[in-house]
């Protein structure tokens, strides 16, 4: 009979609310962005996440979306969690020049995935 040591936390389910080619929006920045990639909980540096004033600091288990994002100025990638977005429900398709590497073209609100697997 094994058990857990005190100091272990148990594992939990973590879903994401958004997919790979859903175009999302920042609720506070006015930028949009498609998301390419999806980390269950935080996994970028401890240096990125110090970085962010504690008043806005996300928890770090949650969701955080990779995004293809653009703005009125700029084209970048944005890395965000998911209580900091909503879903764009404009119909507008996005401009930024990564789209076209990872998805076909847009329909119905969303890109969907282009790829190939030999």
């Amino acid at each position: 009979m094994s058990r857990k040591k005190k100091s272990e936390t148990p594992m939990t389910a973590v879903s994401a609310k958004y997919h790979l080619g859903q175009i999302v929006r920042h609720r506070k920045h006015p930028f949009r962005g498609v998301v390419f990639d999806v980390d269950p909980v935080f996994s970028h540096s401890e240096e990125w996440y110090q970085s962010i004033p504690e008043s806005r600091r996300p928890r770090k288990n949650q969701p955080f979306y990779h995004l293809l994002a653009e703005n009125d100025d700029s084209y970048y990638v944005a890395y965000v969690s998911e209580q900091s977005l909503v879903l764009d429900k404009s119909g507008v398709p996005m401009d930024h020049p990564g789209i076209k590497e990872m998805f076909g073209p847009f329909a119905d609100g969303a890109y969907p995935l282009d790829c190939q697997f030999n």
